[in-house]
């Protein structure tokens, strides 16, 4: 068990967090969650001990270990991969390392030898003599071929070190896991492989994530941070989102409305305590939403942007046709006579590792980079809105946040423009900001708003939900739903990708996947999956 007690931490004249006291049990899952810039990882180091609060303590259960995902890649680039997975644990690490040297000597002595035979007890001890399979095994499942665990960790690509760093943070059993993004840079097969991992753990798990799908399969419980405190909620994200909602609802309803509400948000907890049955951490979070009350329910007093598109005017049938398009980058070629035809009402996720390919098909077809081949032609009822992947470009210039969504404005009025920046979270003195000093959450957030006051039908979106909180990310969610128009998007957010696409359209190095499915049942289809592995065969990705 893991806990603090009334810790406090300040930076500069700012308050991160103020006497918070919290405890974490094991066999639970704690997401950590809060708006950008609320203190999630530095909590997680304070945590660890990385960071040493200005006052309050953490209280360690005796004898327990703590492993935490490392965030630093080129910490461990002179060690072997598979050694670095092993110092997870540094107590079997010094001890592996310790009888090495000993066994090296040339005068091997009688104290020696003493020694040696108590590191073997300790060796033993920790499951020693079974460390190398077991991270050989972590690897593995983490998408880490055996032909390099033998390698030096600077041979590794940045996202295989990523990889590498994690199995080191599960490496050995600890009892208590803090895992800061853990999902990033993994692909599918990865995340489930760790999904199952942490459902079958039963240690203590403290996580943060953006990715909403991972926090609802592996969550018990969500840690919000706000106004520099944590409150912990019983339930995944979802389960918080929801009810939080529903009893911010509650509170502002007219009095002849608040038995009506009353009843939607207990049928809500109950419905979603049935539910929970089908989630890998099933038992113990029904058992714990089962006696839940509508007094444990607190509504979020964090803010949502208002994120709406709306189109100006209908699209006909014809919305795009592709036809043979080629494009070589840097002598590699990305796109081999690509087609494709586009319908209308079509909402299609283009998934795949190659994230050059999918950028550069959408700049492409959104007239910003030339083909060396093919053609392509959109329907001229058609009115496109592009979200590219880099937005910096379309920030250059001295320009206030008013004076730059004024540009793409048919309503140049001012008070128009700051109403909308204001819904979008750019309120008073916000929205008098240089778009040079802006973060690269609150840059997304103004690219949205360029895209929504064009009133396009057909949306083209390159990994949207890069650099957005959580808030942000469920409101362009839940607005891409609704939606009555034509989408192309990527995008690693697997709740993101399930719950807005009605096509998946896959490009693989021997040529594209095309299927009318959701995500889901594009990833449990076994005629699907058959035809991935023929079209990877041979092709390391």
């Amino acid at each position: 068990m893991i806990s603090t007690e009334r810790v406090t931490l300040r930076f500069g004249g700012r308050t991160l967090f103020e006497d918070v006291s919290i405890k974490f049990t094991p066999e639970n899952c704690y997401g950590l969650i809060g708006a950008n810039g609320a203190g999630k990882s530095t909590f997680v180091k304070i945590l660890s001990g990385e960071i040493e609060a200005n006052s309050g303590h953490v209280h360690v259960t005796p004898g327990e270990r703590i492993a935490v995902l490392k965030q630093n890649q080129n910490e461990y680039d002179e060690f072997p991969v598979l050694e670095t997975v092993i110092m997870g644990h540094s107590k079997l690490y010094a001890v592996m390392k310790e009888k090495e040297a000993i066994y090296m000597k040339a005068d091997f002595s009688d104290e020696d030898g003493m020694r040696a035979a108590e590191l073997e007890g300790d060796f033993a001890d920790m499951n020693g003599w079974e460390a190398e399979s077991e991270a050989a095994e972590l690897l593995n499942g983490l998408g880490i071929d055996k032909d390099k665990h033998d390698l030096r960790m600077a041979e590794l690509e940045s996202t295989e070190k990523v990889r590498v760093l994690l199995a080191q943070a599960l490496f050995g059993n600890p009892n208590i896991l803090l895992l800061d993004e853990p999902t990033n840079h993994l692909d599918i097969e990865s995340i489930r492989w760790l999904e199952n991992f942490l459902a079958r753990f039963t240690g203590t798990v403290i996580v943060v994530s953006h990715d909403r799908h991972f926090l609802n399969q592996v969550c018990t419980h969500i840690a919000d941070i706000d106004f520099g405190k944590i409150q912990m909620y019983v339930g995944n994200y979802d389960f918080w989102y929801e009810s939080s909602q529903l009893a911010l609802q509650l509170q502002r309803s007219a009095n002849k409305r608040v038995e009506e509400k009353r009843k939607e948000l207990e049928e809500f907890i109950r419905r979603f305590s049935a539910n929970a049955s089908k989630s890998k951490q099933a038992t113990s979070r029904k058992k714990m939403l089962e006696k839940l009350t509508l007094e444990d329910i607190r509504p979020s007093s964090r803010k949502y942007p208002f994120i709406h598109f709306k189109s100006e005017r209908e699209a006909g049938k014809q919305i795009l046709t592709i036809d043979g398009i080629s494009k070589t980058i840097e002598e590699r070629k990305v796109l081999d006579q690509f087609n494709l035809v586009v319908n209308k009402g079509d909402k299609i996720a283009f998934v795949g590792p190659d994230g050059q390919a999918k950028t550069a098909l959408f700049e492409i077809i959104s007239g910003c980079m030339e083909a060396d081949s093919g053609e392509y032609s959109w329907g001229v009822t058609t009115t496109q809105a592009y979200f590219p992947k880099d937005n910096l470009p379309y920030f250059e210039g001295d320009f206030s946040l008013i004076d730059w969504l004024r540009q793409f404005s048919k309503e140049q009025d001012e008070s128009f423009i700051r109403g909308f920046l204001g819904r979008m979270l750019f309120s008073g003195e916000e929205a008098l900001k240089k778009v040079g000093v802006l973060s690269g959450g609150e840059r997304v957030r103004c690219i949205l708003s360029k895209m929504m006051l064009a009133g396009p039908n057909v949306l083209v979106m390159d990994e949207p939900t890069n650099h957005l909180d959580l808030e942000s990310i469920t409101a362009l969610n839940n607005s891409l739903m609704s939606f009555d128009g034509t989408m192309l998007f990527t995008s690693h957010d697997h709740q993101f990708v399930q719950t807005i696409a009605n096509r998946i359209v896959e490009i693989t190095p021997r040529g594209i996947i095309d299927r009318m499915y959701t995500y889901e049942e594009y990833l449990e289809n076994a005629e699907v999956q058959k035809l991935r592995a023929e079209h990877y065969a041979g092709i390391n990705v």
